[in-house]
C-alpha cells in the first residue's frame, strides 16, 4: 500500500527532527565585547572543538552533530582560502560565508531525506564594536543577523533571558567571560533545579580586535583559568597547561557523531 504525506507534513517532520537533535547538544554563547568577539561553549571534549577559526578575522561556532558541522566548517575554510587567494583577503567576509552556508543548509533540508542537525554562527570582528557581525544559521538555511549576542543549543530560553536582562555593550574581555558563564549557569540551574550551579568544562576563544591579521585566539590553560570565575572548569586536563596558541588544531577524528 502506498502512503502519501503532504509536503507541509514532511517539512514539519524534518524540522522537528533537527530541532530535537540540536536541543540535546550543549549550549554556545557568542557575544561582542570591547576587545572583540567572544565565544564560550560548554564542551567536555578536549579533542573536538565547537569553536574554530575560518579566516583572518572570521570565527565559527556550532552545536549539534559534530561530523556535520565539521564538514561545514571545512568547506567554509576552503571557500575563504580560495576567495582570498583569487581576489583579496579583504574580500572574504562573514556575510558572504553566511550566505553560502544558508544555501547549503537550505538545499540539504529540502532535498535530502535527513536534514543536518546543526546550528552555526559565523562571526567577524570589525575595527570597532559597531562593525562586529554575528550571523546565526539554522538547520533549514534561515539566517539572522544578531546585533550583540546569540545563544545556540541546549536550553536557550533561560540563557537568553539572563543575557537580555544584564547585557552591557562594551564589556572588557574578563567581564564578558564572567557574564557568559553566568548566563550558561542559568540553563544548568534550570535543568537541575539548583541555584548558582556553574556549567561543566568550557571552551573559550576570542576574535581579538587589536591583532593585525589573524584575530582568532583560543584561550586555554593558565590564561583561561585567569579569566574564568571561581568554580568554573577549563576545557583542559589539569596537567596540560597550554599557553593560548592562536592556531586552531585539526580535529583528531571526523567520524564522531555525538551531539556536542
Amino acid at each position: 500500500m502506498q502512503f502519501y504525506a503532504s509536503p507541509e507534513q514532511i517539512m514539519r517532520d524534518r524540522a522537528e527532527y533537527a530541532r530535537k537533535g540540536i536541543s540535546r547538544g550543549r549550549s554556545v554563547v557568542v557575544l561582542t565585547c570591547r576587545d572583540g568577539v567572544l565565544f564560550v561553549a560548554e564542551n567536555p571534549s578536549t579533542a573536538l572543538h565547537k569553536v574554530s577559526e575560518i579566516y583572518d578575522r572570521i570565527g565559527f561556532a556550532a552545536v549539534g552533530r559534530y561530523n556535520e558541522f565539521e564538514n561545514l566548517r571545512s568547506a567554509g575554510v576552503r571557500m575563504a582560502d580560495l576567495r582570498g587567494y583569487s581576489y583579496d583577503r579583504r574580500d572574504v567576509t562573514a556575510r558572504a560565508l553566511a550566505n553560502a552556508y544558508a544555501q547549503t543548509l537550505g538545499a540539504i533540508f529540502t532535498e535530502q531525506p535527513k536534514p543536518f542537525e546543526v546550528e552555526i554562527c559565523v562571526a567577524e570582528v570589525g575595527a570597532t564594536i559597531d562593525d562586529d557581525q554575528l550571523f546565526r544559521l539554522t538547520y533549514d538555511g534561515s539566517i539572522v543577523d544578531e546585533p550583540h549576542y546569540l545563544v545556540m543549543g541546549g536550553q536557550t530560553e533561560p540563557i537568553v533571558n539572563t543575557m537580555k536582562d544584564a547585557f552591557e555593550e562594551g564589556m572588557a574581555l574578563q567581564d564578558a567571560v564572567a557574564f557568559a558563564m553566568r548566563a550558561l549557569s542559568a540553563a544548568t540551574s534550570s535543568s537541575n533545579g539548583d541555584n548558582g550551579q556553574t556549567p561543566g568544562k568550557v571552551e573559550v576563544a576570542v576574535l581579538e580586535r587589536s591583532r593585525p591579521r589573524r584575530a582568532f585566539r583560543r584561550i586555554e590553560g593558565a590564561a583561561l583559568t585567569a579569566v574564568l570565575p571561581a568554580g568554573a572548569e577549563a576545557d583542559d586536563e589539569a596537567d596540560d597547561k597550554a599557553t593560548g596558541e592562536s592556531v586552531d588544531p585539526a580535529p583528531e577524528t571526523d567520524g564522531d557523531s555525538d551531539k556536542s
